[in-house]
């Protein structure tokens, strides 16, 4: 019995013992069956900037179930994907907000059977919580008064704009959450020197910045005593003046000279002379003069007190013998008429205000017989250069009410783009504001056509007329005859202003015509050419006034070829008859009609 039951205890052993082995290859088999996953990380690090931002990982893995990351209790942390099944793919990292402190965080990538990776989160420490900002960082104004609206872009619930300088104003200094206007604003500045500050712009937990601040320097207050409106000899409309200046004559080429008086062959002008063209029928003076050239101090645009003064003594004349007179600056060496550009724009009126404070209150004391006039020829071509030419005008006109007196009441004459009537009838819709009513009048020339007019040689685009109007074209040299430009053209153009202006309450002043005398010529072409001529100025002024306007001979004095003088300044005589004769002959039908 022992025998037996020891052999079978054998044989169970090694039953079992290879039962184990075998169990143990089966496990070890199907290991070896079973591959690992694979999981790839582009980077294991992510450094966010204090503002914010977004960083682009790339996941590779071969897992059959895709990948996965967990976000821990992180509400900074935005992922643009958690989990995924391409073998390749990338995840947006993104943090929106912004901390005080420095954090970071750790995500967990894990795929399959894969080891799981790790993927650092850091955003550095923010100096503020919350964004604040201007639009500009810098502020540019002119010499006179001007404004510019800023626009402040807020996230903090208090900002404040701050600044110590009295001379800049601030619409707005506290707000809150959003977007906000606000305007900055200065007074002329009177000053030489230019002058800056700086805004603070500052808020609760948001960045602080700065807003550099310059205004240009001016020139200074010329308008040191101004006076109370004086009502006295000023009683006239320009309606009401116009009415009485039947016709004008231009001292031409004198006071608006380069050089001085004298420097374009002209002698001083003498009351003498002006009694002279009063006893020949005209009873107004346009006064071309020159201003820029006569300044004692250019840094401020200060005129010399004699040449006011010298003004001041032609004026004068004028009144005394009962004749009104125009007063203007003229060309003036260019620097207005050929500068009607936003370029020039500050700079230009700033100078007419302190010209016209300087004229206007040194000529404050004539009554309603002087008219100022605020430029000669302004060179405009287009709606932006009217613009200009607009606020050259508008400066001049306040200009001269600033200084009182009479002054308040004076009629005043701005002039039409290029004083061409086409331009004018286009581009000058509207005048500008005058706080006096009724006491405005508009201003164009008349050249037209120029090849008759004012052409001394021909030219690759046309060739001069020496014959005008419809009865006095030459049979024989008849190239010479007017093309175009003629009666019709004339009443046209004449008719325009009446339309534009004279119906509207508003005189017109024509400030410059002629058509010069081509003594060059000989015989009937002479001749004729002079009465075509004469015919040309006295339709010219007989329909200008039957049209409202009032005309101003252009007398530039001299007396050779190509000339137009009227008088012999230099021994106050009639030097062309013929010429005078027609335009009292043009005027007085015209009031005879």
């Amino acid at each position: 019995m022992t025998k037996t039951v020891l052999i079978s205890a054998i044989k169970f052993c090694r039953l079992s013992f290879y039962s184990i082995a075998l169990l143990l290859f089966l496990f070890l088999e199907s290991c070896a069956d079973e591959e690992s996953d694979t999981l790839w990380l582009s980077q294991s690090e992510i450094n966010i900037p204090a503002s914010g931002g977004t960083s682009t990982i790339t996941i590779k893995t071969d897992a059959a179930d895709g990948w996965r990351i967990s976000n821990p209790s992180t509400d900074w942390v935005n992922l643009s994907k958690t989990s995924g099944t391409l073998e390749s793919e990338t995840v947006d990292i993104s943090v929106s907000s912004k901390s005080l402190e420095k954090r970071e965080t750790k995500l967990t990538l894990s795929a399959g059977n894969a080891d799981p990776l790790e993927i650092k989160v850091v955003q550095a420490a923010s100096d503020y919580l919350y964004d604040l900002s201007a639009n500009i960082n810098y502020a540019e104004f002119s010499f006179s008064a001007d404004e510019i609206t800023i626009e402040i872009s807020s996230e903090t619930s208090e900002w404040n704009l701050s600044c110590d300088a009295e001379w800049l104003q601030i619409s707005k200094t506290t707000g809150a959450e959003g977007t906000f206007s606000v305007v900055l604003s200065t007074e002329a500045n009177e000053v030489l020197s230019e002058r800056t500050t700086t805004i603070t712009l500052s808020g609760d937990k948001a960045p602080t910045s700065e807003i550099a601040v310059l205004q240009k320097g001016g020139y200074p207050n010329y308008n040191i005593n101004p006076l109370e409106p004086d009502m006295t000899g000023m009683n006239s409309s320009a309606q009401e003046i116009a009415a009485q200046i039947k016709i004008g004559w231009n001292i031409g080429n004198t006071l608006e000279a380069i050089g001085g008086e004298t420097a374009w062959g002209n002698p001083k002008v003498t009351e003498s002379l002006i009694q002279l063209v009063k006893e020949n029928g005209f009873n107004a003076i346009r006064i071309p003069c020159s201003w820029d050239q006569n300044m004692e101090n250019s840094t401020t645009a200060k005129i010399k007190s004699s040449w006011l003064d010298r003004v001041k003594e032609v004026v004068q004349y004028c009144v005394d013998n009962d004749m009104y007179a125009i007063l203007n600056i003229h060309w003036d060496g260019g620097w207005l008429e050929n500068n009607c550009t936003p370029e020039k724009q500050d700079e230009n009126n700033a100078k007419q205000k302190a010209f016209w404070e300087q004229i206007a209150t040194h000529l404050r004391d004539f009554d309603e017989h002087l008219l100022f006039a605020g430029a000669n020829e302004p060179n405009v071509d287009d709606e932006t250069q009217m613009n200009v030419l607009l606020s050259y005008h508008q400066t001049f006109v306040d200009a001269v009410r600033s200084t009182g007196g009479k002054n308040s009441y004076r009629t005043l004459v701005v002039q039409g783009p290029s004083t061409d009537i086409e331009k004018t009838n286009n581009l000058m819709s509207t005048l500008p504001n005058d706080e006096v009513e009724g006491r405005m009048m508009a201003e164009i020339h008349y050249y037209t056509p120029y090849q008759f007019c004012l052409m001394t040689e021909d030219a690759s685009w046309g060739k001069m007329f020496y014959y005008w109007g419809k009865d006095y074209h030459s049979t024989t040299d008849t190239e010479r005859n007017a093309s175009w430009g003629e009666e019709s053209t004339l009443d046209d153009l004449m008719g325009r202003m009446k339309t534009q202006f004279v119906d509207k309450g508003i005189p017109v002043v024509l400030g410059e015509f002629a058509a010069i005398k081509r003594t060059s010529l000989t015989g009937d072409k002479l001749q004729l050419h002079l009465n075509s001529r004469a015919h040309f100025l006295k339709y010219l002024a007989k329909q200008a006034r039957a049209n409202g306007l009032l005309p101003f001979y252009w007398d530039a004095g001299n007396m050779g070829e190509n000339a137009s003088a009227l008088f012999n300044r230099q021994n106050n005589t009639v030097f062309d008859q013929q010429a005078l004769d027609a335009l009292m002959e043009g005027v007085n039908e015209s009031y005879n009609q």
